[in-house]
């Protein structure tokens, strides 16, 4: 997926409804830092997860016509999919690092702090999450570190998604200073 992917799709949802500030979460977040320098592995997904900003109650709406097996997705091979803003567990303070964006057709996006949205796919810990992570790791997106700290900083479901979580982010660490050590 590219910019101009979420463009397409959140132009035409602006057309549709007049909604014209979305706020994107999950994977497609890394699109706001820097859409041509990043790894495949972080731009795979096929649903943009997003809702709009000043309506998120909107966002099961918009999936009618805009989400998984409509007409859009049929035609151009993606999706919006429609989510909360209280799904992802994210530190303290996310709302204030968001990265903003104005996309060509107008539309105003903030996307997740790439660090942020690795903080709640170590929380789910699916493997197509921790190639996410990985992926924006090994090209110097993430920061094992700010991850860290951020962990720190995090609600958790409970204390099951934390122990996971934080076993995953002790697993990646030691993966890290693997490549390191062989110099990769």
């Amino acid at each position: 997926m590219k910019i101009e992917d979420i463009d397409r799709v959140l132009s035409a949802i602006q057309r549709s409804c007049g909604l014209d500030e979305f706020v994107v979460i999950g994977s497609l977040s890394a699109l706001g830092i820097s859409g041509e320098d990043l790894p495949p592995r972080m731009t795979q997904s096929t649903d943009i997860d997003a809702y709009p900003e000043r309506n998120p109650a909107r966002a099961q709406e918009l999936s009618k016509a805009f989400g998984e097996d409509s007409a859009f997705h049929q035609e151009h091979g993606y999706y919006f999919d429609a989510v909360s803003p209280d799904l992802p567990t994210l530190p303290e303070g996310w709302q204030t690092r968001m990265v903003r964006q104005v996309l060509a057709c107008g539309v105003k996006v903030k996307y997740l702090e790439p660090n942020d949205c690795a903080v709640s796919k170590y929380a789910r810990s699916e493997p197509k999450d921790r190639e996410w992570i990985r992926a924006g790791i090994e090209a110097g997106i993430l920061s094992l570190p700010m991850i860290d700290y951020r962990m720190r900083e995090t609600l958790f479901i409970d204390a099951a998604e934390q122990r996971k979580a934080t076993a995953c982010l002790a697993e990646d660490k030691i993966w890290f200073a693997s490549l390191r050590v062989r110099g990769l």
